[in-house]
């Protein structure tokens, strides 16, 4: 039978559609459960499975609401014997160093891996499944030709993918920790989280129920944690008897029990391409996700079920599984990104262990973002009322202590001698429209409405874009100065606005230099392209172009080049002092000049400021020293960093935190936490608020204020940020060019009307969000 053309049958739906002879390789509980839903469409179906029916790895399995919606919908049958089967619970217990903390509302629902299997085989035989057991599957070039449709569930490492890994494009890329799934034979109460701090370093304890008496246990650590603890010498019997050692009050002094259980380092899997010719990928052969956010039997069902609407909608398998790919990937590749922070959050987990027992609860469960202040809020007011008293969120006048007080982003916060009502920064964003010609860099009318309106708009913090210490300095020709008396009235003329007509606003100006990434077309005429005449000449820690074979070669700043650049950094902070700025930051990131002198790729100089770290930090230490020299004592300085170059070889983790421990040393009041724009070769891992790991990484291990920045785009977000101890303030510029008033409508949106957004007297009519039409 032809797969691109299908024969005429009846479905259990009624609908009048193909019957196919279908593989299914692997049966796990996404191949079984595509199997049965493909079969109940009333196609022929075999499954092949290596293992005996009853073998199976790791113990509970966890599913969501949401996938159990799903199943109930497709499948009343196999719904209705889960439902027989499920433990249910909604606290998740926290223990930190000592302290049990539970936070409730979150509902679960588990059971045992192998009761799950053995309902997916009932539902198989029932529905007239072939399932052959202890078998290997046929060779996947041998299944495509005999079969029309073949479903490759054979789990991480698939042969079925490795056959035409050319094809599918599979990345695998493991994590930083070891982990092994073990079992009790009792039920824990409640998810739950524990903590070890031993001699080898942190460790950690994942457990929940599945069953009346039995519960999955996973203990996680860091790579060099198990190495030094010596699991790498353990078999199965002493690391589980170790493991219950060490969580032994978790465990009531119970031992822990394995099942093939070994020492197991997590890898993601991504793949290209889900599906070749008439062959489909689902469940952990296309795509993984950390165990720590409980996904992996979930989108194995989840692909289960959308392959399965698929193939009863489309008219031919290669448009099946097109749609089935267009419908699957959005879901995975958000869950996927959630499951990645949680990872990350757990491998940092040491970082984290000195916060107070209640923001790190609360910092664990809003890990992944998809728990979030808001809705955190709604499962446990209680628990959620706690964390924003001690962070010191004023209460509400009115109401009981489950009440909401005032949000996280409404508290004051204070840098050196400056207080900002709210933790709301308007990020520097280039506009590259100042005048031209003899007024060459000066800010015009349109820089006035465009501070200005975002001043009036509520937030604490208004950041001007990158201005420019020098001509040289500039990006582009529509790019600001502070290197002339007439740019320097200019930007006295919007400060003064925004200190008389938005009382309270306090106005950032961050000072750079272009480097490398100078002399090209203002933004929408093509960015990073070179002008088509009237270039200058650009300078930079090494003559690197950013773009070969198209940006021009710089010239590598010699010992008088350095000098000059620090007296006109200097220069432009005197002159931004008297502008009347509230704070100056200091660009050292996204590939400028001082950038260029932090990265190895970008700062190839054998002189005293290339090669280590220490040298590369040297001409950005001194231009800084030479900024804070001459700006007002009590006014605060910043420095914005990019923590990652997104490239091979580039700047690390541990340097980021070193680069900014060194500006802290010399007195930076915070950090402002970028990444990338160093290389053009960069590949940033974009996402919601993608960047802030890094802010979060610099402030728990230095304890310094951090400005998060990075598709942060919602209130919710920015209190949850805050509340964990993530950053102290956050930082969003797109939001705030959408809605110039994002953050007196944030104020609205959660009933806040307190000092800390207040509307302007001419705007206060507007302060209540108008009605609408009624639907």
């Amino acid at each position: 039978m032809s797969t691109g053309a299908m024969s005429t049958g009846a479905t259990s739906t009624g609908r009048e559609n193909a019957a196919l002879r279908v593989a299914v390789v692997g049966g796990g509980p996404g191949g079984l459960y595509a199997a049965a839903l493909l079969a109940r469409q009333g196609h022929a179906v075999d499954v092949w499975e290596k293992n005996a029916p009853d073998d199976t790895f790791g113990f509970g399995v966890v599913l969501s609401d949401e996938t159990l919606g799903g199943i109930e919908a497709a499948d009343a049958v196999v719904y209705s014997a889960l439902g027989a089967e499920f433990v249910r619970w909604d606290d998740i217990d926290i223990v930190h160093r000592g302290r049990l903390l539970t936070s409730g509302g979150h509902g679960f629902a588990a059971l045992g891996r192998r009761r799950l299997l053995e309902i997916l085989h009932e539902r198989c035989a029932g529905l007239g499944v072939r399932l052959h057991f202890r078998t290997r599957a046929p060779e996947p070039g041998t299944l495509a030709a005999s079969y029309d449709l073949v479903v490759a569930a054979d789990g991480v490492h698939s042969p079925t993918r490795e056959a035409a890994a050319e094809h599918y494009g599979p990345t695998l890329t493991g994590g930083r920790c070891r982990y092994i799934w073990l079992a009790a034979d009792f039920a824990f109460e409640a998810f739950r989280f524990e903590i070890a701090e031993t001699e080898h370093g942190v460790m950690q304890l994942h457990a929940y129920p599945y069953a009346a008496d039995s519960s999955t246990v996973i203990v996680e650590m860091r790579e060099e944690v198990w190495h030094s603890a010596g699991f790498d010498l353990c078999d199965e019997a002493e690391s589980a008897a170790r493991c219950a050692k060490i969580f032994a009050e978790a465990l009531r002094g119970r031992p822990l029990r394995g099942n093939g259980s070994t020492w197991t380092q997590f890898r993601t899997v991504v793949n290209a391409r889900w599906s070749h010719a008439n062959t489909v990928l689902i469940g952990d052969a296309a795509h993984t996700a950390h165990f720590s956010i409980g996904s992996g039997t979930k989108l194995a069902v989840e692909d289960a079920l959308a392959l399965a609407r698929a193939v009863e909608s489309e008219t031919d398998v290669p448009a099946a599984l097109a749609a089935y790919e267009a419908a699957r990937r959005p879901a995975v590749a958000s869950t996927q990104r959630a499951a990645a922070a949680s990872m990350r959050w757990f491998e940092e987990l040491a970082g984290y262990v000195e916060q107070p027992a209640r923001q790190f609860a609360f910092n664990l469960l809003t890990r992944s973002l998809r728990v979030t202040h808001g809705n955190l809020r709604l499962r446990d007011p209680r628990f959620t009322g706690a964390v924003e008293r001690d962070f010191g969120c004023p209460e509400a006048p009115e109401g009981g202590p489950d009440a909401p007080g005032t949000p996280p982003m409404f508290t004051p916060f204070t840098l050196r001698g400056l207080t900002l009502r709210n933790r709301v920064v308007v990020s520097p964003m280039d506009m590259y429209s100042a005048e031209g010609g003899v007024a060459e860099g000066v800010p015009g009318d349109f820089h006035l409405v465009h501070l200005g309106a975002r001043a009036l708009g509520g937030a604490a913090l208004v950041m001007t874009e990158m201005v420019c210490v020098s001509p040289e300095g500039r990006i582009t020709p529509g790019c600001t100065g502070l290197y002339s008396a007439e740019q320097a009235a200019a930007w006295a003329r919007i400060a003064d606005f925004v200190h008389t007509s938005a009382p309270g606003t306090a106005l950032g100006v961050q000072l750079g230099h272009s480097g490398r990434k100078g002399s090209t077309r203002v933004m929408w005429e093509g960015m990073d392209a070179p002008l088509p005449e009237g270039n200058w000449p650009l300078t930079a820690a090494s003559a690197l172009p950013y773009r070969p074979g198209v940006s021009a070669v710089p010239r590598a700043l010699g010992a008088a080049d350095l000098a000059a650049v620090r007296s006109e950094f200097a220069a432009a902070a005197v002159r931004a002092a008297a502008s009347g700025f509230d704070l100056l930051e200091l660009h050292c990131a996204h590939g400028y000049l001082l950038s260029g002198f932090l990265s190895p790729l970008t700062n190839h100089r054998t002189d005293a400021y290339g090669g280590s770290l220490e040298n590369r930090l040297r001409f950005p230490l001194e231009v800084f020293d030479a900024v804070r020299a001459v700006w007002p004592e009590d006014r605060p300085m910043t420095v914005r960093l990019s923590a990652t170059d997104w490239a091979p070889g580039g700047t690390s983790a541990e340097d980021a935190v070193a680069i900014a421990a060194a500006f802290a040393a010399h007195g930076a009041d915070a950090i402002d936490v970028s990444t990338g724009q160093v290389v053009a070769e960069e590949t940033p891992e974009y996402g919601r608020a993608y960047q802030t790991p890094y802010a979060d990484r610099i402030r728990n291990a230095l304890n310094v204020p951090v400005i998060a920045v990075g598709a942060i785009s919602s209130w919710d977000d920015v209190n949850s940020l805050l509340l964990a101890g993530r950053a102290d303030l956050c930082a969003l510029g797109r939001p705030h060019l959408y809605d110039p008033h994002w953050t007196l409508h944030a104020a609205a949106d959660q009933a806040y009307t307190g000092p800390a957004a207040p509307w302007p007297a001419p705007y206060r009519a507007g302060s209540r969000k108008p009605p609408t039409g009624r639907g």
